[in-house]
């Protein structure tokens, strides 16, 4: 049934009886025909860089605010930043925006209640994991590198030649790292005489 649009605004005036006359049909083509907003309109845009393997394709990611450090997650209009759509980069050099299923399906476990948000510790014989913070880990971390290097370093083999080998440590780097990240990382782990060094890459 077609009406007007001053007599769809009389039905609609009546109240529940306006609002049950338009569920049924009584609503003008032209309100009906009106388009949907888009959905990234007002959203966050964010480059990326996909974590999955070595090729690293680019990634747009768009979120519902500009995510913040300062603000435990919330944006400036008090609405928490949250992902809901990733899609490949068509300006990246290396995809130009094609995305692998792992990659085009990287918004479900970013979203994932499981997810790991931060570091946890368990004790030697615990069953529980003990939430702890980044200073900690880092410090930990650090502590236990230092103390394993100065029982395992190893000056000279059996041969008397000085090989300055550590090799009771090992380090797996993540496969988005850039070339200078990758190339500082090894050089790092190499002045400490590190030999077991790989890139998840290769996992």
């Amino acid at each position: 049934m077609q009406v007007t649009r001053r007599k769809f605004f009389k039905i609609c005036a009546g109240g529940m009886a306006g609002t049950s006359a338009a569920m049924l049909g009584f609503a003008p083509t032209s309100a009906l025909a009106a388009p949907r907003e888009y959905k990234l309109l007002r959203a966050y845009e964010a480059r990326q860089t996909c974590t999955y393997c070595a090729v690293s394709c680019g990634m747009l990611m768009y979120s519902t605010g500009k995510p913040s450090t300062t603000l435990n997650g919330y944006t400036g209009s008090n609405v928490r930043s949250k992902l809901f759509h990733i899609e490949g980069d068509p300006d990246h050099p290396v995809s130009r925006g094609a995305l692998c299923p792992k990659g085009a399906g990287a918004l479900d476990y970013i979203n994932s209640k499981s997810r790991a948000l931060y570091p946890e510790y368990r004790a030697p014989g615990s069953d529980k994991w003990q939430r702890i913070s980044w200073k900690e880990a880092i410090t930990r971390i650090a502590r236990l590198m230092k103390d394993d290097r100065d029982a395992n370093y190893i000056e000279k083999n059996s041969e008397g030649q000085t090989v300055n080998r550590w090799t009771s440590t090992g380090i797996l780097t993540a496969s988005a790292m850039s070339n200078e990240a990758a190339l500082i990382t090894k050089k790092w782990v190499t002045s400490l005489g590190m030999v077991p060094v790989g890139n998840q890459a290769s996992v």
